[in-house]
């Protein structure tokens, strides 16, 4: 049985690379002494052949599981890099947070010493006068006002104290004369 029974030899009016292939297999038989000595030439061919498709399947598979490696390392880094940026901006936010808690705290304090700076200015202005009055601005009152604003706090004995002291202060000065 040779090959030429084995295959159909296709018509001459087909494709120019099929008649390149018969061309390039005859020119074979024709060197080698005829299609029996062709057959068991290929036959021959043939373990090398599956070796070679063997070893190319090997290197197809080494290749598609380093490309999954590679992907899995460029999510993993693409992951680092988001979880880093994402704790950058906490960090700024933090910071950002921590700047206007601190600008709130300093202008407060400022206020707070104005405030009492114009308290205490205007008690002693107007001690001669009233002094009363100037006891309401400078005394108690004035304490718990700057401990309202350093502190941020309020106690509920500060606003009794400063209570007391009005009480006290309204009780002990006549009113003015009419």
């Amino acid at each position: 049985m040779s090959l030429e029974e084995q295959r159909p030899v296709p018509a001459a009016n087909d494709d120019p690379l099929i008649l390149a292939g018969l061309e390039i297999a005859a020119k074979w038989g024709a060197a080698l002494g005829g299609p029996e000595k062709l057959e068991v030439a290929l036959r021959a061919l043939e373990p090398q052949l599956k070796r070679e498709h063997q070893i190319r399947l090997k290197q197809l598979e080494n290749q598609r599981a380093q490309a999954e490696r590679d992907a899995a390392a460029e999510r993993e880094a693409s992951q680092r890099e988001a979880e880093a940026a994402k704790a950058a901006s906490e960090r700024a936010a933090r910071e950002a947070e921590r700047m206007r808690k601190h600008t709130y705290r300093m202008c407060t304090l400022g206020a707070s010493v104005l405030i009492a700076l114009a308290m205490l200015g205007g008690g002693i202005w107007i001690a001669p006068d009233q002094p009363w009055l100037a006891t309401a601005l400078c005394g108690p009152s004035l304490l718990a006002l700057v401990k309202l604003f350093l502190t941020q706090r309020s106690d509920a004995a500060d606003m009794k104290a400063v209570g007391r002291a009005a009480r006290a202060a309204s009780s002990a000065v006549s009113p003015p004369p009419p």
